[in-house]
């Protein structure tokens, strides 16, 4: 007899790694109100739900259009510690075990704000929730593509005092007019410096499968962010599946700036032996935390608890943990379901 399984409670408590995570992009509008108000700062939005009503979007820009002037409550190494612990904390609730989070110092020196201030509040957050919270944190500092290559390697300057804080690079923002190409040397250094990298490649904008072939073949990234795309373009998916290179997919906010989520090309991904895993990009504005976008993704492509499972195990293969940690985990996926009673390949 099939054991019945809840998919949600099964998806919840599934052990899992979250690739694809913006700090900044999980600032509730409770935060938001308790921030502005310790730095003496007047919101235009005078409610919860005031703030709420302003999380809609159609595209990417618009989002952005929404997202930076939000970060203006941000200013104490505190506010930033605050703001990491709050995620963390909801991420330990969807079962998170590891996290890479992003996170944009441009957003915030751009405007004055002391670099020290950021990085030093993530980093003690990142250190409490191994302490507290058994989940294990990284940072990855992004650079703005909206703005210059050479504020770029500023910022990677102005980084590596800190480097033994920050696992590695990613490239976010705007992608119109921004390809990966405009940051190689800035990328080039961090390589040298030792540095992971990864790079959006946001979908269906402008020149995505452009972008894709970019990172693979002239960056070299660890790692590509979305990348869903690359379904257009047979050769690189074959490349990106012999190189074992994660896709860090993101369904719900795929659902926000385009007509529908992606799963069709996410679930075929998966299903070719592609390394794609599921992630909540910025969960206070999308409305749904990593545990949420496995749940809805299982719901548009009818997935069983088996390819949830492989889900979780690809986010820890694709996670810039060592070998052995990174075998620990996948085996604790592995635990979990054959508890649950769902078999999974060999």
């Amino acid at each position: 007899m099939t054991r019945h399984i809840d998919l949600t409670a099964f998806a919840y408590g599934l052990p899992k790694a979250e690739l694809h995570l913006h700090l900044e992009g999980t600032l509730e509008p409770e935060l938001k109100f308790a921030l502005a108000e310790r730095n003496g700062i007047e919101l235009a939005e005078k409610t919860v739900e005031d703030v709420r009503a302003t999380y809609r979007f159609t595209d990417l820009t618009s989002f952005l259009a929404v997202y930076y002037p939000a970060m203006q409550v941000l200013q104490t190494a505190e506010d930033f510690h605050d703001l990491a612990w709050a995620y963390l904390q909801r991420a330990q609730q969807n079962g998170v075990v590891h996290v890479e989070m992003f996170f944009d110092p441009q957003a915030h020196t751009s405007r004055g704000v002391p670099f020290e201030n950021v990085i030093g509040g993530y980093r003690r957050a990142a250190l409490r929730a191994q302490d507290e919270l058994g989940i294990s944190a990284e940072l990855i500092l992004c650079f703005l593509r909206d703005f210059s290559a050479e504020y770029a390697m500023a910022t990677l300057m102005e980084a590596l005092p800190y480097r033994q804080w920050i696992v590695g690079v990613g490239l976010d923002s705007d992608e119109r007019d921004n390809p990966p190409a405009k940051f190689a040397g800035v990328f080039a250094r961090a390589k040298a410096e030792g540095f992971l990298l990864t790079m959006h490649c946001d979908i269906d904008q402008a020149g995505s499968i452009e972008h894709i072939r970019q990172v693979i073949e002239e960056i070299g990234v660890d790692r590509i962010d979305h990348g869903t795309n690359i379904v257009e373009n047979e050769a690189l998916v074959e490349v990106v599946r012999e190189k074992g290179l994660g896709l860090t997919c993101c369904p719900v906010s795929n659902s926000f700036v385009t007509e529908q989520m992606k799963a069709e090309e996410i679930v075929g991904l998966l299903r070719r032996g592609v390394r794609v895993m599921l992630n909540s990009d910025d969960p206070a504005y999308f409305g749904a935390y990593v545990a949420d976008n496995y749940v809805a993704l299982a719901e548009q492509a009818d997935l069983g608890p088996a390819e949830l499972a492989q889900l979780a195990i690809n986010s820890f293969e694709a996670s810039w943990l060592p070998a052995g940690r990174r075998s620990a985990y996948v085996e604790r996926v592995r635990t979990y379901a054959a508890e649950q009673g769902v078999q999974l390949p060999a």
